[in-house]
């Protein structure tokens, strides 16, 4: 198997373990990433969504996750297509929250761009509706 599709078949199987494993169960995400990886949310830590600001490392990573299962209860997660090229993996697909706090729901569409090196993601970048996502947060 080459790189290219290692890599999407481990990707792949993170997103299908996060669906139904839901927001609390971002341990496996954990065990994937290099100690070193560049996470970036589009959000980029706006009032609202402070855990989505700059991660530079796992235990940044860790940080916002512990944020996110704190702010938001997933209702879904539903890729749609994967990419893969090189050692980039995109996946575009769905997503709906809840916020615990304000109690509305956001379905949003959502792309991550993940670059992985020796199995370890090393780069992560979301996107997705902030308009919607901090609107919910407030």
């Amino acid at each position: 198997m080459g790189e290219e599709s290692a890599n999407l078949k481990l990707i792949k199987d993170a997103y299908a373990r996060w669906n139904v494993n839901k927001e609390l169960s971002f341990e496996h995400w954990m065990s994937l990433l290099a100690d070193d990886v560049r996470w970036r949310s589009l959000a980029a830590g706006a009032r609202g969504m402070e855990f989505t600001g700059i991660c530079d490392c796992k235990d940044d990573v860790r940080n916002y996750f512990v944020g996110l299962a704190q702010d938001w209860e997933m209702q879904h997660y539903s890729p749609v297509h994967y990419v893969a090229q090189d050692d980039w993996v995109v996946m575009r697909g769905t997503c709906g929250w809840r916020h615990r706090r304000t109690n509305k729901v956001v379905e949003t569409p959502k792309a991550d761009f993940l670059r992985l090196k020796d199995g370890k993601v090393v780069e992560f970048h979301e996107f997705y509706d902030t308009a919607a996502a901090l609107d919910a947060a407030r």
